[in-house]
């Protein structure tokens, strides 16, 4: 089960603001809006998605990768390993 399960509720309406945000992008696209307002709300979508990606993250932390660890063995390096690379991911994004 994943790591954000008992919280999905809050992370999918964020979700949905945030496709609300992209609707209005096109809207502002289409009606050929000024670059510089366009540009303000890319960036504000954009940090509301690394918003929702960095609590996510915590949640596998804290859950998925805590809980391998405890169990010891090759999950447990796989899954630090795994959380090592999203974060790095998450860096160059």
């Amino acid at each position: 089960m994943s790591g954000y399960h008992d919280g999905k509720g809050p992370v999918l309406r964020r979700l949905r603001r945030v496709e609300g945000q992209v609707r209005g992008l096109q809207r502002m696209v289409e009606a050929d809006s000024y670059c510089i307002d366009v540009l303000t709300q890319v960036s504000a979508a954009t940090k509301a998605l690394q918003s929702i990606a960095l609590h996510l993250l915590d949640d596998h932390l804290t859950h998925c990768v805590q809980d391998a660890i405890a169990r010891g063995g090759t999950d447990a390096d796989a899954k630090v390993t795994e959380a090592s690379q999203a974060i790095a991911r998450l860096v160059r994004a």
